[in-house]
């Protein structure tokens, strides 16, 4: 207090008591994957796809991180941070490009684009010839791709079809193929079988383009040096983490599942860790429902409410060539959460929207198919007549009923930051009742407000929540131990997922009641 020595009239200024605590923003998605320029391991802010273009270049074929931040300021999403990975660190005279994965000759069969992996094999060295399957009474798609050498069988591939699922054709040969790698071809209509017969892989390839050759510690990133998705650690605006080029190197064979397994788990490390932010998984391509519920299950038994599963893939062009062909959902997911997020607010349920930019799915998953899928985690994007491609489901991957739901741990992810970062005012006060008193108003206003959105169940305040901060929360010992706790309790707004109408035939008239 100031001190008065003459007369005269003085004017001071004072705090009113509460202070106003503003809301966090919750929509704000990072990605990490290859890119045609820019910084490396380096989290860059981007505010549209324009400054995503004059940053980092535009779509490169074999990386999907391009087209799902395109598809994410197409879904409705604001800010966001790109973190380029590929750089190998050496000095070979690269001149810091990304590591590369060069094919050499191929051949198209079909829509299936045949390509040797050795960069420098000649034109006509190999070669890929289809066969009738082996084995007892094959399927009338199934058949045999045989890879040869100089006229010598090196590989076969018995078996295998162009349907989707652990026969596919490409699936089989790019996670076991040493020698060659198979793509889809981009067009009309569906994959056909090819015909019987052997053709050369003599087509000279395009100059190679920067694609995931990256081990998992590229992805995973290091904190101390700032790389991958680890670097994200010193930016506290982030939300959402995303990682589609992820699922481009599983399918060009630079990683096996394990390790698309293990960049997965670290996902839900880092957002844990940081329990602001939750991971955007995307599943492998090519699987059906059950095979999606069996990864999910058995392959990747994840647990987390700070992680959420979306299948299938969806079908979209590529706004370079108009091409038409599949890409992991993450990106447009993530858009649709920021879109949500503004229209609604962060406490509905990010679900029963619109994928703008779909134009098909890999996958249509029946009902039957959705009561497998949506009781293990996994969010299904399904196909409605005459309203679109949905996101039909709003599941985190806890096995904890209290946290079963995005827009649940997504509220208590806003409330717990927007407190965190309004009370800073709050360290080195004085600790006694005038000061809990603050904190109580503070706190209490903000959730009123939230109240008043429809955040919180409750027709009054004080159903909504309870804010405790007194003599009882502060006992005499946590004064002396220099600690203020202040207990806050609310009461999340659920999604309403199964709509269920009871009706029943009813005998109209007048109902006699008895005097």
């Amino acid at each position: 207090m100031p001190t008065y020595l003459s007369p005269g009239v003085y004017v001071e200024e004072v705090e009113s008591g509460a202070r106003p605590l503003e809301g966090v923003g919750t929509a704000v998605a990072a990605f990490v994957g290859l890119a045609e320029q820019g910084p490396f391991n380096q989290p860059t802010l981007v505010s549209s796809w324009t400054a995503f273009a004059d940053t980092f270049g535009g779509f490169v074929p074999g990386s999907y991180l391009a087209r799902s931040v395109y598809g994410y300021f197409m879904n409705g999403g604001g800010n966001c941070y790109v973190v380029r990975i590929g750089d190998d660190g050496s000095s070979n005279g690269n001149g810091g490009r990304p590591k590369e994965l060069a094919t050499g000759p191929y051949a198209e069969i079909g829509r299936l684009r045949f390509a040797a992996l050795d960069p420098g094999a000649p034109p006509g060295e190999y070669s890929v010839e289809v066969t009738e399957a082996g084995g007892d009474s094959p399927g009338d798609d199934m058949f045999k791709l045989v890879v040869k050498r100089r006229g010598e069988p090196v590989e076969e591939h018995d078996r295998v079809t162009v349907g989707r699922g652990k026969t596919n054709v490409a699936t089989v040969v790019n996670a076991a193929s040493k020698l060659i790698k198979i793509e889809e071809v981009t067009g009309g209509g569906a994959l056909a079988k090819p015909d019987l017969g052997e053709v050369a892989l003599s087509e000279t390839p395009a100059p190679p383009v920067p694609a995931p050759r990256l081990s998992t510690d590229d992805y995973v990133g290091d904190v101390a040096e700032r790389s991958g998705f680890g670097g994200l650690e010193t930016v506290d605006e982030v939300t959402m983490l995303c990682v589609p080029d992820l699922m481009s190197a599983y399918q060009q064979g630079v990683i096996d599942l394990e390790s698309v397994q293990a960049v997965q788990l670290a996902m839900i490390a880092h957002c844990e860790l940081m329990g602001d932010r939750m991971a955007i998984l995307d599943t492998p391509p090519g699987l059906n429902a059950q095979q999606v519920k069996e990864w999910r299950v058995d392959s990747a038994g994840y647990d987390s409410a700070f992680a959420a599963m979306y299948a299938p893939w969806i079908k979209t062009a590529d706004p370079s060539t108009g091409d038409l062909s599949f890409m992991p959902p993450s990106g447009h997911i993530a858009g649709i959460w920021g879109r949500n997020d503004d229209t609604r607010g962060v406490h509905k349920a990010p679900a029963n929207e619109v994928v703008r930019g779909a134009v098909s799915l890999e996958m249509q998953v029946t009902k039957n198919e959705h009561d497998l899928l949506n009781p293990v985690g996994i969010n299904v994007i399904r196909t409605f007549p005459g309203r679109g491609n949905r996101v039909w489901g709003a599941r985190t991957l806890s096995s904890d009923p209290a946290w079963r739901y995005l827009n649940v741990r997504r509220l208590f992810n806003y409330l717990e930051e927007s407190i965190l970062v309004g009370t800073n005012w709050v360290v080195f006060e004085p600790n006694d009742e005038a000061l809990w008193a603050r904190v109580r108003r503070t706190i209490t206003a903000f959730l009123v407000n939230e109240w008043r959105k429809g955040a919180l169940f409750g027709r009054t305040p004080d159903e909504a929540f309870y804010v405790k901060c007194d003599s009882e929360t502060n006992p005499s010992e946590g004064i002396d131990a220099g600690q203020l706790v202040c207990e806050v309790g609310v009461a999340p707004v659920k999604p309403a997922e199964f709509v269920v109408f009871r009706l029943a035939q009813y005998s109209g008239g007048t109902s006699l009641v008895s005097e």
